[in-house]
């Protein structure tokens, strides 16, 4: 897989054309695994990279609170040693800003092909709640069945909450249990049933059931996406 550093609009020549080929390389890649229907962590990486060239459009001062975490010292270093070139060179900054604006272009194109096919495997997703369910439901446990598979995947699910600037997040961790065969008599609220006995740690916990008819990659787009579903369900219940 060609991938991009988090400065490589600004590596080697700044040149318009190999930049470009570069670029193209990359997003080349990008597309041809979500042609496979696989979204993650592609998805997010391309986001990041577009993100990264927006803040470096638009903040000049190239301020660390205001670029993505993930650059570290060095980096935020080298895009303020080149943005001091460029104040003094209109032939560099011309050529940066034409990059830039090239790159932001085809990265867009990308992710709204990756978000369309996000939004095509979500709307034929499934979330329900399974049996009575608590008041408490940032833990509890989620039931992913997909495909033509007869098998029940339980997961444990743990919602957390983290602070960045002004903003509140929430994060989702998902921990594999074990898979059982669905059928008449084995039902949602009997793998419930079962997954209290087993494991003892909630008495009644929480626990929604995620149905796909699609047969679509599990860890690169199955999981992300009933994952993402899981969290704005608890949203919309709280």
């Amino acid at each position: 897989m060609t991938n991009l550093s988090e400065t490589w609009f600004i590596e080697g020549y700044i040149d318009f054309e190999l930049q470009k080929y570069r670029l193209l390389a990359y997003l080349q890649e990008v597309n041809k695994y979500f042609k496979e229907t696989k979204l993650y962590p592609l998805l997010s990486d391309v986001v990041f990279h577009y993100n990264n060239l927006v803040s470096f459009r638009d903040n000049k001062k190239l301020l660390q609170d205001n670029f993505p975490k993930k650059l570290n010292n060095i980096d935020l270093q080298k895009l303020e040693v080149v943005y001091s070139q460029m104040l003094q060179d209109d032939e560099l900054m011309q050529e940066l800003e034409r990059i830039t604006q090239y790159a932001l272009d085809e990265m867009k194109a990308t992710i709204d092909n990756g978000a369309e096919i996000y939004e095509l495997i979500e709307k034929q997703m499934r979330i329900e709640p399974v049996g009575i369910m608590p008041l408490y439901k940032n833990e509890g446990y989620m039931l992913l069945r997909y495909g033509n598979h007869s098998e029940t995947r339980a997961y444990s699910y743990n919602i957390t909450f983290f602070e960045h600037h002004a903003a509140r997040y929430r994060g989702i961790k998902l921990t594999y249990i074990d898979s059982w065969t669905k059928n008449l008599t084995n039902t949602y609220e009997q793998i419930k049933r079962n997954l209290i006995n087993q494991l003892r740690t909630l008495p009644n916990p929480a626990v929604y059931s995620v149905e796909s008819p699609l047969q679509i990659p599990l860890d690169e787009t199955l999981l992300p996406v009933a994952k993402r579903m899981l969290v704005r369900q608890i949203q919309l219940e709280a």
